[in-house]
């Protein structure tokens, strides 16, 4: 599995407002779309081009487009919907697809409980978003149902990650790209991210 850890100094500066729990849930929303932004200008550099023709101020010129069709981003219900404002942002044309799940506190497995997905996965760039990526196991379960369904370009976008959770996501799923903005020390004996951001759902939509 390819990782790549954004270490750019307003990354690094963002992450860090993100950490401070007296943060607003305004600015917090705000800093997320912020942090995703640069995440998604990583994750589409693998998006194909084609030449085109057009007409200039100075006559005929040559230029790229992205080709293909249209990328999809899946958010994972409910905490991922903070990141697509943040997407759409650099690629307003994406088709959105959503799988819901959630953690079973007790035996930290996913639980499904809602998919909708556009047609063609198998032609598309898949852009999962999640902004936590604690034990793996409801991002490996949702690119399970991604690749039944044929999906094929798989990368996923995180705004942090635990060395346990990539070593799982790995194993199962070693062909796609994981792109974040920090890979923290551990999981605690809850399956939380330490530091961490806290429960980044409920930071996002006011319910903590």
């Amino acid at each position: 599995m390819q990782i790549t850890q954004l270490s750019h100094p307003l990354v690094r500066h963002k992450l860090g407002l993100l950490r401070n729990k007296d943060i607003s849930t305004q600015k917090f929303r705000q800093v997320v779309t912020e942090l995703t932004i640069s995440l998604t200008y990583e994750a589409s550099r693998t998006l194909a081009t084609e030449f085109h023709s057009i007409s200039n101020w100075c006559g005929e010129v040559e230029i790229e487009a992205i080709c293909g069709k249209k990328p999809t981003v899946v958010p994972v219900l409910r905490a991922g919907m903070g990141m697509l404002d943040g997407l759409l942002t650099l690629i307003p044309n994406a088709r959105i697809s959503m799988v819901g799940m959630y953690r079973n506190h007790e035996t930290f497995e996913p639980v499904v409980y809602f998919e909708k997905l556009v047609q063609h996965l198998d032609q598309r760039p898949v852009f999962v978003i999640d902004p936590m990526l604690a034990t793996g196991g409801t991002l490996v379960a949702t690119i399970d149902l991604l690749k039944l369904h044929g999906a094929r370009q798989i990368a996923v976008m995180v705004l942090v990650a635990s060395p346990e959770g990539l070593e799982k996501l790995a194993l199962k799923h070693p062909d796609i790209q994981l792109f974040t903005a920090s890979i923290d020390e551990h999981l605690d004996n809850n399956g939380y991210v330490v530091p961490g951001l806290g429960d980044a759902g409920d930071r996002l939509f006011g319910t903590r």
